[in-house]
């Protein structure tokens, strides 16, 4: 399974982006695809996530900010990231969780660089 993400930039604070993850080749269901960052210094963390029904999680920090939705006929997950803040700055990970019970598999795109300047 191929993730092309896409999206990623310069912005300033309190501006908007939107990433864009596309998964290709994948078999069996998609059940889960969602957003990972890691900031410089810092830990990766889960930003967003999304099943195939469409339950989404978020992270404390980001929600009432960030939006995730997701294409399950395109295999492609979005974020609306608004109100962005310094803090946001990070490369986001595209992640997928393609399941065929028992066995589950995860995915990791390429990254794209977000930064937001003060």
């Amino acid at each position: 399974v191929q993730l092309q993400a896409s999206g990623g930039g310069l912005v300033q604070a309190g501006g908007s982006l939107r990433l864009s993850c596309a998964a290709s080749g994948s078999r069996f269901s998609i059940y889960l695809m969602g957003w990972y960052r890691r900031a410089p210094g810092r830990q990766r963390e889960l930003v967003a996530s999304i099943t195939s029904s469409s339950s989404a999680d978020y992270a404390d920090s980001v929600k009432d900010r960030f939006t995730i939705s997701r294409d399950n006929a395109a295999n492609t997950v979005y974020l609306q990231m608004n109100s962005l803040k310094p803090e946001d700055t990070a490369v986001y990970y595209c992640h997928a969780k393609v399941v065929n019970s028992p066995v589950s598999w995860t995915y990791w795109g390429q990254g794209t660089l977000v930064t937001v300047s003060s």
